[in-house]
């Protein structure tokens, strides 16, 4: 892994852009004390080598008519590379795949999926699921509530001023 290359001002940067992407350069500038030009110039590069890869907007799942999540445990019939990226590739594809984990445990794969309501995750399962062959067992688990989603990333680990830092190995 190639070393972090993050000053204490570029930690301030994208601790800020994570609470709001939306500021603009000079709101941004002023809150890492920055003038705005130098300020851009972070942002930019902190886009070209990868730091920053997005800006989005995060909705409200009730609001747009999403109110139920599922987690979904996935276990590989047989397991061999293409299968595992077979199932990569067609989770990937469904858009009520919000995110979607390689794990290690009882399931191969966990997969966050948000639909309307329990009769839309019952047609994905059965039209869109269940019809992967290279799939042997699924288990659904119900959220009830969510206590945390779409955080911040923590960014402690990193120093906080001057060299570069090798990640923990």
């Amino acid at each position: 892994m190639p070393y972090i290359n993050l000053d204490g001002i570029d930690l301030r940067i994208l601790n800020a852009l994570q609470a709001d992407a939306r500021l603009t350069n000079q709101e941004l500038a002023d809150r890492v004390g920055l003038s705005p030009s130098p300020c851009l110039r972070r942002v930019r590069r902190l886009e070209r080598e990868g730091f920053i890869r997005t800006y989005r907007a995060v909705l409200d799942r009730e609001s747009v008519g999403l109110g139920l999540t599922v987690f979904v445990d996935i276990k590989v019939e047989k397991h061999s590379r293409e299968n595992a990226a077979s199932l990569q590739e067609a989770l990937a594809a469904m858009p009520e795949v919000v995110a979607c984990h390689m794990v290690s445990g009882s399931a191969d794969f966990i997969a966050e999926i948000v639909v309307s309501n329990l009769k839309a995750y019952e047609r994905l399962l059965t039209e869109k699921l269940l019809t992967l062959p290279m799939i042997g067992d699924i288990r659904s688990n119900f959220a009830l509530s969510r206590v945390k989603s779409d955080a911040a990333l923590p960014l402690t680990h990193l120093k906080r001023e001057g060299t570069r830092q090798e990640p923990d190995c």
